[in-house]
């Protein structure tokens, strides 16, 4: 998909795309790193995905961005319609929403390159303590 088609898509279809694209990449890595039960996989996968871990990350990548990569995530954070749970943070909920949308468009875009580049940014900068 061309990067106009993929910005075409709303930030809300954009972050419920990429939400299973960080997901993806985030079981990957635990999977990798942990020879243990599902049940502690879970609960290594949901430190990393919950919406206050999202939006530190986003912190770490935000300077990483280009001008383009910026936009969609701005996009995603001012997004309309999100319904932020009431164990969550509205702001930190909205910039984890941004991340995924900012997922989400660099999956549609195929840049399989930049994911893994700006997720293991995140990962080094955000270990997860055992």
């Amino acid at each position: 998909m061309t990067d106009r088609e993929a910005a075409a898509y709303s930030p809300n279809v954009l972050a419920f795309y990429g939400d299973s694209v960080y997901e993806v990449l985030v079981r990957k890595l635990i999977v990798s790193e942990h020879q243990t039960n599902a049940g502690k996989l879970h609960s290594l996968a949901v430190q990393r995905v919950r919406a206050s871990y999202q939006s530190e990350a986003l912190s770490i990548i935000e300077p990483l961005l280009n001008e383009k990569e910026a936009d969609i995530v701005r996009r995603g954070r001012n997004a309309g319609g999100i319904s932020v749970p009431k164990s969550s943070n509205p702001a930190e909920y909205r910039r984890a929403t941004a991340l995924e949308t900012l997922f989400g468009y660099l999956s549609l875009c195929e840049d399989y390159r930049r994911i893994q580049e700006l997720f293991d940014a995140i990962i080094k900068a955000l270990p997860i303590e055992e």
